[in-house]
């Protein structure tokens, strides 16, 4: 998994919390990134539908839809997201061996699941939930 789940979350909440049209660089400097990676990681989300751009000198990003509506799973899914994976497998091929052959098989089918089971989770948790996390008890 790449950071870029962390930038959106983050970016989405500083949204939400801030209101209006906020610019890369304002969110940049919030998440501690470049605006240009920034802009990466949002341009992505628009194409998802969850935020609005505008261009120009008042220009930058702002929700879509309510805080309440969209998942951390639906940011996941426009990032392209798997937060289980190997990039590794054991075993081989060309081995004589039953495990040795299938180990890889069967790793990447629980890590499937894995994956699955997180996107399940991350579907009942919203962006308003994470500013609530943010902020309760303060």
């Amino acid at each position: 998994m790449t950071s870029d789940f962390s930038v959106a979350v983050h970016a989405l909440v500083f949204l939400y919390r801030k209101g209006g049209c906020l610019s890369s660089e304002k969110l940049g400097e919030n998440i501690c990134t470049n605006p240009a990676r920034v802009r990466k990681v949002m341009a992505k989300l628009k194409k998802a539908g969850l935020v609005h751009t505008k261009e120009g000198i008042e220009g930058g990003y702002s929700f879509c839809k309510g805080s309440g509506e969209v998942t951390l799973q639906q940011i996941s899914e426009a990032l392209g997201i798997r937060f289980v994976q190997c990039s590794w497998s054991s075993g081989g091929m060309d081995k004589d061996c039953l495990i040795a052959l299938g180990m890889g098989e069967v790793m990447d089918g629980l890590y499937d699941e894995l994956d699955a089971l997180c996107k399940q989770r991350l579907a009942g948790i919203t962006v308003a939930d994470m500013d609530k996390r943010l902020f309760a008890g303060k």
